[in-house]
């Protein structure tokens, strides 16, 4: 009978123990206010009013950015602080851009613990945290950030390191999930909707910037190059000499004195003549506006002919020009190669077998939009990655199949003029190309031609094509050795201008200004008049 109770009682603790691991560490639905439990920051700068308001479409409520151009600040303390030391984390939260996202951030600081005496309704830019996690869009920005601030053992300083090539956000005005899953053997995952979009390795110099562990050596900043160190591979030779025949003087082109005038040329004829059906307005005041001349038109007599006005010989290319003389290049023996500053080992330098995270001890949005309309719920911190799985499919999934189903059907009554499934996963491609490493000169100009097909869902062949061309050409240019800067990339098909530029806020969130170039050309191709070859 004992071993019975002691058996039950055991089978008993095991499902608590199993229940108690299950639970989320941390679950915001926002199925209540969030006054109390919330506490928004009370520094000037953040003027954003949150609201706890409806999801468009649902009865599902959320934490809302009720107003444009503004900052926000808001903090949640923990009951105790979350380690993310031994055993997974998994960090996840649902966010959906209600008004899309041209310029902001919508993310997620989870907070470090404060100094003593430290107050949340401080909360701001600089409030130290430990990983900041979540969607930004502004400019040559677009990207899932996750960022960690780790402390170097050796400086006492935190630094703070970037995943290299995070995911793009997605274009839509729909609920998304953002996940990011922190292994115990230093992995971290990044999913979007559930799907992994990245994978990580935290100690990989591949995969942060600034790499966690800092290199062995550095270049000595002590060491200065010598004076007489030369660096040019190949040099002017001393002993050649201008030619005696070579005339730098000569002009590239001269006049073509084989050429004669065509036939029918009407030298006596202008090009333009005054519009013989303008009159002059009945209010025109000579004194007042002038001597009244009548608008010039082209001459039609000039259509007929080869040409109008004083005919002049056109001019050729000169064989005798061979333009300024400069001595050949030659090996310099003197060469002693590229200089470089000697290595020394780097004070900073540590080992390290995992991060020395620091603890969760609250999670925080601070950020500066232009939108409003977007709208944060299910906040979660676990340490199952089913736990997370299971939110996921009971709060997000069925919201983003109704928006799904609503996002088609408005497609469809648009017709031609809204996005296509087909457009916005070209789209979704052409980001990550833009996000390859060998393209980074070029990519704030790749995403700017993006943005504006975007915009334009007529032109998606014309962008597709454009960044095709430069990825190609970029691409033979690193095959072969070439060294010209690629081509500015244009769309095929030409678009109104847009001038994307980033200023200082929370993250790397800046301000996006549209502008237009509403200068239209207007001047027909002029022919030729005074020249025939």
């Amino acid at each position: 009978m004992m071993g019975g109770r002691a058996l039950l009682l055991l089978l008993v603790s095991a499902l608590l123990v199993q229940i108690r691991a299950s639970d989320p560490v941390l679950y915001e639905s926002f199925d209540e206010g969030f006054e109390g439990r919330w506490i928004v920051s009370k520094k000037d700068e953040y003027q954003g009013v949150w609201k706890h308001a409806k999801s468009d479409g649902h009865e599902d409520y959320g934490l809302l950015v009720s107003e444009k151009a503004r900052k926000y600040a808001i903090i949640k303390e923990l009951d105790e602080p979350v380690t993310l030391k031994d055993g997974t984390v998994v960090l996840q939260f649902e966010v959906r851009l209600q008004n899309g996202l041209e310029c902001g951030g919508a993310y997620i600081k989870y907070i470090r613990p404060q100094e003593a005496g430290w107050d949340a309704k401080e909360f701001d830019n600089e409030t130290p945290y430990t990983i900041m996690f979540g969607p930004d869009k502004c400019g040559s920005t677009n990207k899932v950030h996750f960022i960690l601030k780790h402390k170097n053992p050796m400086t006492g300083k935190y630094v703070e390191h970037h995943l290299k090539f995070p995911p793009s956000v997605p274009y839509d005005k729909l609920s998304h999930v953002y996940t990011a899953i922190l292994k115990p053997d230093n992995e971290v995952r990044i999913l979007v909707d559930g799907e992994e979009k990245k994978k990580a390795n935290f100690l990989s110099a591949d995969d942060f910037e600034p790499a966690l562990i800092p290199p062995k050596t550095i270049p000595d900043p002590e060491d200065k190059k010598p004076e007489d160190w030369d660096e040019r591979a190949k040099i002017p030779d001393p002993d050649a000499v201008k030619p005696d025949d070579w005339d730098e003087d000569a002009p590239m082109e001269i006049e073509d004195e084989e050429a004669t005038k065509p036939e029918g040329w009407l030298d006596d004829e202008p090009e333009e003549i005054d519009d013989p059906e303008a009159a002059k307005p009945e209010d025109w005041d000579d004194e007042e506006d002038g001597e009244w001349e009548a608008p010039k038109i082209d001459n039609p007599k000039c259509e007929v002919a080869p040409g109008c006005g004083e005919w002049k010989k056109p001019m050729k290319q000169n064989p005798a020009y061979k333009g300024k003389w400069h001595a050949p290049m030659i090996d310099n023996p003197n060469y002693k190669g590229i200089w470089k500053p000697q290595e020394i080992p780097n004070p900073e330098y540590f080992e390290l077998d995992k991060p020395d995270f620091d603890p969760i001890a609250a999670i925080g949005i601070e950020i500066w939009t232009m939108q409003d309309g977007i709208l944060f719920d299910n906040i979660l911190i676990a340490d199952d990655e089913k736990v997370a799985t299971s939110i996921l499919e009971k709060t997000w999934k069925p919201k983003y199949e109704v928006e799904k189903e609503k996002e088609k059907a408005e497609e469809a009554a648009a017709g031609a003029d809204g996005l296509s499934e087909f457009q916005k996963k070209v789209f979704d491609i052409l980001y990550k190309i833009a996000d390859i490493p060998f393209l980074a000169p070029y990519k704030t100009k790749i995403i700017d031609v993006i943005e504006k097909g975007e915009q334009q869902p007529n032109i998606t062949i014309g962008i597709l094509v454009s960044v095709i061309v430069v990825f190609v050409t970029v691409l033979f240019r690193i095959l072969f050795g070439g060294k010209k800067p690629a081509a500015p990339v244009k769309p095929a098909v030409e678009v109104k201008k847009l001038k994307a530029t980033e200023t200082d806020g929370a993250g790397s969130s800046g301000d996006k200004e549209e502008k237009e170039d509403d200068k239209e050309e207007t001047t027909a191709p002029r022919r030729r008049s005074r020249r025939e070859t």
